[in-house]
C-alpha cells in the first residue's frame, strides 16, 4: 500500500514477517550452541514494544508542538543515556553519574545547538520533527563513546598501574602520569566514528540517508543531511569521550597525586 507521500506503508503483518529474520538468527544460535536464544526472543519483544511506545509518544509530542514536551523527551533520553553509559563500566567509580551526565549533556547541547540554530536553522527552535531525532542520534553516539572511553581507561589503568605509580614516585604530577591512558581511551572511543567517516556511502548507506530516500526525499538532499550528521557525530563523540575521561581520571588520583588502587 502506497501512502500519499510515496512511502510504502507497512501493515502489522508485514512487520511480523520481518521477525522471521530474527527466527533465522535464533536457529543459528541454537544449532551452534551460542546460548543466545532467550536474549534474542526478549530483545525482539522489547524492540517491538519499546519502539511502538516511543512512536505513540512522539506522535503526541509532534501533534502538540510545545517546547516543554520536547524538553521533557530530551531529559528522559538523557537520563537513559547516562544510565546506559555508567552501566558499562566494569567497576563503579565515585560520582560516575555526574561524570557521565556532564559529558553527555555538554557534548549534546553544544552539538545540537549548533546544528539546530546555525546549520539547519529550525524555526521554531523546538520543532520536534527535527530536534528529537537529531538529539537522539547525538545522545546515542555520545553515550557509546563515553562508555567506550571509560571502559578503556579502566582497563589501561588496571594493566599499567605499576607504570603510573612509578611515574608518580619520580615526581610527575598525576595528570602527566595518566596522560598516555587518557589519550588511549579517547582514541579508542573515536575510532569507530573515524572509521565510519572513511567508508560512509561506500560500504553502506547510513540510516538517516536511507530513511529520507525511502520517505521520498531527493538523494542529494538526503546526502546533504547525512554529511551534517556525520560531522555532528564526530564532534559529539570526541567531546563526550574527552570530557568523560578527563573527569573520571580525577577520581583515580588523590590530591597528593597517589593512585587509588581500590577503584581498579
Amino acid at each position: 500500500m502506497m501512502s500519499t507521500a510515496g512511502v510504502i506503508d507497512l501493515s502489522v503483518w508485514q512487520v511480523g514477517l520481518a521477525a522471521v529474520l530474527v527466527g533465522v538468527v535464533i536457529v543459528i544460535s541454537a544449532r551452534q550452541a551460542l546460548g543466545l536464544e532467550r536474549d534474542l526472543v526478549v530483545g525482539t519483544v522489547r524492540t517491538i514494544v519499546q519502539l511502538y511506545l516511543v512512536g505513540l509518544i512522539l506522535t503526541s509530542v509532534f501533534t502538540a508542538g510545545r517546547w516543554y514536551w520536547v524538553a521533557l523527551v530530551l531529559i528522559v533520553m538523557t537520563l537513559v543515556a547516562t544510565q546506559a553509559a555508567v552501566s558499562r563500566l566494569k567497576k563503579p567509580i565515585p560520582g560516575r553519574y555526574e561524570i557521565a551526565a556532564t559529558a553527555i549533556v555538554v557534548s549534546t547541547a553544544m552539538t545540537l545547538g549548533w546544528v539546530i540554530a546555525v546549520v539547519v536553522r529550525v524555526h521554531p527552535w523546538y520543532e520536534p520533527q527535527y530536534v528529537i531525532p537529531i538529539a537522539g542520534m547525538i545522545l546515542g553516539n555520545a553515550m557509546t563513546s563515553a562508555a567506550l572511553a571509560g571502559d578503556r581507561l579502566q582497563s589501561d589503568l588496571r594493566v599499567r598501574t605499576d607504570e603510573v605509580e612509578a611515574m608518580l614516585a619520580l615526581g610527575f604530577p598525576g595528570s602527566e602520569a595518566v596522560q598516555p591512558m587518557v589519550r588511549s581511551a579517547v582514541r579508542a572511543a573515536m575510532i569507530p566514528t573515524v572509521s565510519g567517516m572513511m567508508t560512509v556511502g561506500l560500504v553502506q548507506l547510513p540510516g538517516m540517508m536511507t530513511g529520507q530516500i525511502l520517505a521520498g526525499a531527493s538523494p542529494l538532499v538526503a546526502i546533504e543531511y547525512q554529511i551534517v550528521v556525520v560531522f555532528m557525530l564526530a564532534v559529539a563523540t570526541s567531546v563526550a569521550s574527552l570530557l568523560f575521561v578527563r573527569l573520571a581520571v580525577r577520581r583515580y588520583l588523590t590530591p597528593a597525586h597517589q593512585l587509588r588502587r581500590y577503584l581498579l
